[in-house]
């Protein structure tokens, strides 16, 4: 070509058709130029679409994809911002929405979204450094009131919040909670696992089984999976122990595997209360009532309501002859039970050993055992009686009238074989008339009866200075 063009013609020649290739290329880098600015816009759309759908991940794909495509579509920084800030990848989003600001200025919706991811940003550190702090409640206005505010779709803040409400022992709202996690991502471990954890503390202990287990299909080597898993299992078989043992009568090997299931969790209420209970009734069978008071107490902390601890505790105080705390619990338990016929005989009996402990003892007013004779019973009595005779203690007089109203009023107890057989019994001898040391028994007269004892041998000395006892009270011998 060169040959045939040559000379100053030649030369007119090929700059005519440089110009006619030029101007032919011209149209096709002009049309590629737009057709990417189509697909950025394009990709903007299809990512708005998403977006609507709550399919996030899809969607920022197609955002990085669009500003490939063209850097400067502005557009694109603030959906992908609002996106990030969404998910609360605040370090993301930020950067997003100052790119989009140095495209377009002084757009004041978009400095609002900025200013907002901020505020999450900084509730979302408050809420985790008052978790650290056992502050839940603080912790879990933070989340609830401005971090899923600001960012709903924040799975970190989601993720929190369930672990607050357990530890504020909310357990229904962390089961609701994580349901909702778990529609959006069912193989989610972390919500799985705290949702496992909600019904164990709610004591559905197969259902939080099924909970873990599918969590270790997933990953079988997760260690908090694996802790709960096999933790709940030996609970419960910590508790069969126990419960088969004291079913069987081996009572002492039941109170060791109650108190070892107990200390497997002592913070599993649900649980434990049941626990507690077991161990109580099995502490009342081996006797050992202050042991099962206790027991049973701590199962009344934990509710209230549970009749069947307050009739044991009642058992346990008739052990240690609390009768008045007997009574007490075992009339609580009947008025919550008013058809359990073991309360009520429980009662009767818990009221029957009040009545019995405030009566007199008139075996220690004379100082002698249930089993002492006859006779023994009246030489203490002449032994006291002479002891407390008032012309003998001029100078505690009161002391000592009162002292012979209680000795004689023993005597007439002891000293008759049929109230003394009744008085054994338990029955009240109070009413047959007497008194027994009461307003209706004065063996120094005062308007009362009056008694004549007689003694074989008499008293030393040939009796008492004046006679006899004021009031028509004599010894006659």
């Amino acid at each position: 070509m060169a040959a045939r063009f040559s000379g100053s013609g030649g030369r007119v020649v090929v700059l005519h058709l440089l110009v006619h290739l030029l101007s032919s290329f011209q149209p096709q880098l002009v049309f590629g130029q737009e057709s990417q600015h189509g697909d950025a816009v394009s990709l903007l759309k299809r990512a708005s679409g998403m977006i609507k759908l709550n399919q996030y991940d899809d969607a920022l794909g197609l955002l990085n994809a669009a500003i490939e495509a063209n850097p400067n579509l502005s557009e694109a920084y603030s959906q992908r911002a609002s996106v990030l800030h969404h998910l609360c990848r605040f370090e993301e989003s930020e950067k997003n929405y100052k790119k989009f600001l140095e495209l377009k200025p002084g757009i004041s919706s978009v400095e609002k979204e900025l200013s907002q991811l901020l505020q999450a940003q900084s509730a979302l550190d408050s809420a985790n450094n008052h978790f650290d702090s056992g502050d839940f409640s603080r912790a879990l206005d933070y989340i609830d009131k401005i971090v899923l505010v600001f960012s709903s779709g924040c799975l970190k803040a989601k993720i929190l919040k369930v672990k607050l409400l357990l530890a504020l022992k909310d357990y229904s709202s962390a089961i609701s909670e994580t349901g909702y996690i778990l529609k959006q991502e069912e193989d989610n471990l972390e919500a799985l696992l705290l949702r496992g954890r909600a019904y164990y503390y709610l004591s559905d202990h197969d259902v939080a089984s099924r909970h873990f287990q599918k969590g270790l299909r997933l990953d079988p080597e997760h260690s908090e999976l694996k802790k709960a898993y096999f933790g709940l299992k030996n609970l419960l078989k910590k508790t069969k122990s126990a419960e088969d043992n004291a079913a069987k009568g081996k009572l002492r090997l039941a109170v060791e595997d109650f108190k070892a299931a107990l200390a497997m969790d002592p913070s599993h209420s649900a649980h434990n209360v049941h626990l507690h209970l077991g161990l109580c009734k099995v502490l009342v069978k081996l006797g050992r009532g202050k042991d099962a008071i206790n027991s049973c107490t701590e199962a009344l902390e934990i509710d209230e309501e549970l009749v069947e601890a307050l009739a044991q505790r009642g058992e346990a105080k008739l052990i240690t002859e609390d009768w008045e705390g007997a009574v007490e619990d075992l009339k609580i338990a009947a008025q919550k039970s008013p058809q359990d016929m073991n309360i009520r005989e429980a009662l009767m009996r818990a009221e029957k050993s009040l009545k019995l402990s405030k009566r007199k003892d008139w075996y220690k007013i004379l100082g002698v055992s249930r089993t002492a004779s006859i006779a023994e019973i009246k030489r203490a009595y002449k032994k006291l009686a002479l002891q407390w005779h008032p012309d003998k203690n001029v100078d505690n007089r009161e002391e000592a009238e009162a002292k012979f109203r209680e000795i004689a009023a023993a005597y007439e107890v002891l000293g008759d074989e049929d109230k003394r057989t009744r008085y054994d019994r338990g029955e009240d001898v109070d009413d047959m008339g007497m008194g027994m040391g009461g307003g209706g028994f004065n063996p120094f007269g005062g308007g009362g009866q009056q008694f004549t004892f007689h003694f074989q041998g008499g008293f030393p000395g040939g009796g008492f200075p004046g006679g006899g006892f004021p009031g028509g009270f004599g010894f006659n011998f």
